[in-house]
């Protein structure tokens, strides 16, 4: 490695691929029948780091079912793009409620806390911040391990995606259950975690079972950005349960968890006779549009995924840079989130003195701007990009201008203490961050080749979403209320950091599509190899594959 060269490209993927042929064997053979009496369709390829690859199709992606057929497909522009837009229709809208149910599941809290939660509970000191923090323990513990093994392993994801769906929506309504004491509350909060941590990573790997790589950003953006739909919708049911909450039998935050989980389980009801386990299966396409799905894939170099376990694409994942270029930009990004979104309606409460009502009032323009404010960029980032307007048109840059805008806010909040107008501003502008995480979630989806590798990215990423979440709520001090100096000054270290690894992952990822383009050429062109994209090979492997900026 040269004094010029930035780690993660060409020198440690040598390093990795050094083991001589890793990918995808079989125990017949080539020359002799396999076991269920077919040959198995075999050929070599040479990886971007210069070393043979063996590539057996018997061991490929669920797309290959297809993509034979798909081969000789003619699909004009037109109907590529009316393709595009009723799987918009017909998958979006269900998933852009799920994500917005499971933030309001997230942030319930928040809003219970000062509906009662705190004091029928006889919460004190730090016991409200590790309810914040005990549901991501179940969200960790799930993302180590038991998701991968779980949801790879299966081929019907998004089935058993419904079902835990509908696993956590009872659990929602057991938090309002009259004899849950604060011990009982928070092994709760941790099955809650649990249940809701298969959303995010099914969702990345829906994204990328439908939808090209240049247009994962556009609709990882829409489907996150309803985490505003939901604080919208909480703030409100909130606000009119505490202006008629004696007309109710029932505590209003009791009753607040009780809607929620019903609202939960009928939508898990829906994803499972609607959303189909992959694309081959979907209901609302025929026969020729799911071949014009598998059509319009392939320049993604994947398919819809691979049920086999395979170890050296873990271990690929865990020397590959940017894996750990994701676990630190998520960790920075997330502190601030787990402690923000467990006490905003505090800090509305408690520090700028709204009463209660106002309070839950007051988290509807920050729902807002996250509603808005999400889908806005990605669409921009589409634009720029077909525009090929210079900078501007790689996603990364507009990730590092959300951070940057993070940043600014978190100065505001943390520095502008004379000024109540500026904090107030400064909480909501924190609202564009997620920009940033839905960058780095479609780069997950999009850049992350062969499906164990990109689970298991995927897994690594959430498991420091959720550690990150857990410490967020500790850096509000109780001691140090109302103006919780330590957590803002944290919040303002995590974006400034956030935003210098982002730019060192865009450089990444820069460079070795450079280096990939130059390698290409000296060969005399792409590799030819029938059906590579749906062979299930990693990244590093295929040296057809760039990735996405």
């Amino acid at each position: 490695m040269t004094a010029f060269d930035l780690p993660g490209s060409s020198s440690d993927e040598n390093d990795f691929i050094d083991e001589k042929i890793f990918h995808q064997t079989t125990s017949a053979p080539v020359g002799e029948n396999h076991e269920d009496g077919v040959n198995p369709i075999m050929s070599t390829i040479i990886s971007p780091a210069g070393k043979e690859v063996i590539v057996n199709l018997t061991h490929g992606d669920d797309a290959l079912r297809l993509a034979t057929e798909a081969e000789e497909l003619v699909v004009t522009d037109e109907e590529d793009r009316k393709l595009c837009w009723k799987i918009d229709m017909c998958m979006f809208p269900l998933m852009c409620l799920i994500y917005a149910v499971q933030f309001m599941d997230k942030i319930a809290t928040g809003s219970a806390a000062v509906m009662g939660l705190q004091t029928d509970l006889k919460m004190k000191g730090k016991e409200y911040s590790w309810v914040g923090s005990a549901f991501y323990f179940g969200y960790l513990f799930m993302n180590l391990g038991p998701v991968q093994l779980i949801f790879q392993r299966s081929k019907r994801m998004a089935s058993m995606l419904a079902g835990f769906i509908v696993i956590w929506g009872l659990i929602l309504t057991c938090h309002a259950a009259p004899s849950v004491n604060y011990a009982a509350f928070i092994a709760l909060r941790v099955l809650l975690g649990c249940a809701e941590s298969v959303v995010t990573p099914c969702f990345t790997i829906i994204t990328a079972q439908y939808w090209r790589s240049h247009e994962q950003f556009a609709r990882i953006s829409i489907w996150f950005g309803m985490n505003g739909l939901g604080t919208i919708i909480l703030d409100s049911m909130a606000y009119g349960m505490v202006k008629h909450q004696h007309t109710y039998a029932l505590k209003a935050w009791r009753l607040l968890f009780i809607i929620i989980g019903v609202i939960t389980i009928f939508l898990g009801i829906l994803i499972y006779l609607w959303i189909p386990d992959d694309p081959s299966k979907a209901r609302f396409l025929n026969k020729r549009e799911k071949l014009m799905v598998v059509h319009r894939i392939k320049s993604n170099q994947q398919g819809f995924g691979n049920h086999e376990i395979k170890w050296y694409q873990i271990k690929e994942a865990l020397t590959d840079i940017r894996t750990w270029l994701y676990f630190a930009f998520t960790v920075s990004s997330n502190i601030p989130n787990g402690g923000l979104s467990n006490f905003s309606s505090i800090l509305f409460h408690t520090f700028f003195h709204y009463d209660v009502p106002t309070s839950l009032l007051m988290g509807i323009p920050g729902g807002a701007v996250e509603v808005v404010g999400c889908p806005l960029f990605g669409i921009l980032a589409v634009w720029a990009a077909n525009k090929k307007i210079p900078i501007w048109k790689y996603k990364l840059t507009w990730a590092i201008f959300a951070a940057i805008l993070s940043l600014i806010a978190g100065c505001m909040v943390a520095f502008a203490t004379h000024s109540k107008k500026a904090m107030l501003g400064g909480s909501y502008l924190f609202l564009i961050s997620p920009v940033s995480f839905i960058c780095v979630l479609s780069n997950i989806s999009a850049n992350t080749s062969g499906y164990t590798k990109k689970w298991t990215v995927s897994s690594i990423n959430l498991v420091a979403y959720a550690a990150a979440n857990l410490a967020g709520p500790q850096t509000f001090i109780p001691k140090q209320a109302p103006f919780y100096k330590g957590a803002k000054i944290a919040i303002v270290v995590c974006y400034a950091a956030m935003t210098i690894i982002l730019i060192i992952l865009l450089l990444v990822n820069m460079r070795e599509n450079r280096r990939r383009d130059r390698i290409q050429a000296e060969r005399g062109g792409p590799e030819k190899v029938e059906n590579l994209e749906f062979a299930d090979c990693t990244d590093f492997e295929n040296p057809n594959f760039r990735y996405t900026l």
